[in-house]
Parts: C-alpha cells; structure tokens; sequence
C-alpha cells in the first residue's frame, strides 16, 4: 500500500509541469525523521517543471519535518504555514520556495473558497 506522501510526490512528478509553480525555480528537500532514521526527497522545480527523486543532495531549501506530519499535509489534514509556525517543521534557506509549494497540498474536505474550488477543477481535467 502506498502512503499519502508517496502518492502526493509521486502525482507531482508524473504532472511534469504545474502552473501554480510556473514563476519558480529552485531545489527543495524534504528530510522526513522518524527516530534515527530519515528519508529524503528531492524537487527540483524550474519555471513550474517539476521533477521529484529520493537523493539526499545540497538543496536551495531543506524542509525537516515528521513523516506524520507530512502525510496530514498530503491529505489536507493539516496546514503548512501553520505547522511551520507552531515549530512542527523547520525550513533552512528560501521560504518562498516552500511557500509556492505548500500551495499544492489540497485543503480540507470540508473547506470553502476558491483554492477548494481550483483543485476541483484540476481534477477533472
């Protein structure tokens, strides 16, 4: 069975370019602890094109979080900003990249508003 995270990054890579990432470059890690024990996820992202692999390499940002945590992130179970803000999460070198990123993760089920709106949308398509 496939975890959540694994199919949010796994859906992001096979996308292969996603607007909402279109006026962003860079590189972003995801370094999921668990005990002694982390895994790690690459995004190089340039101008919305968007490749995703599991090496452990130098990264404009690094994003440290539990794999718990990550996954209520993949499912709309919890809000980034907010996870960051609390201290669930810490991020060494440019927010804005996880800011962008953190646009993509679906919202709750039961939330309102445009950004529930636009990812109805995308499914469809």
């Amino acid at each position: 069975m496939v975890d959540a995270t694994t199919r949010f990054l796994e859906d992001l890579d096979q996308r292969e370019y996603e607007p909402l990432l279109a006026k962003s470059s860079g590189t972003l890690r995801l370094d999921l602890h668990e005990g002694a024990q982390t895994t790690h996820w690459l995004l190089r992202i340039d101008r919305g094109r968007v490749q995703v692999s599991r090496e452990d390499q130098e990264a404009d940002t690094v994003v440290g979080t539990s794999p718990a945590l990550f996954e209520d992130l993949a499912t709309g179970r919890e809000d980034g900003v907010a996870a960051l803000l609390r201290g669930d999460m810490t991020v060494t070198g440019d927010l804005r990249l996880v800011l962008q990123l953190e646009r993509l993760f679906p919202s709750p089920p039961d939330s309102r508003g445009p950004r529930r709106h636009l990812q109805g949308q995308r499914e469809v398509h």
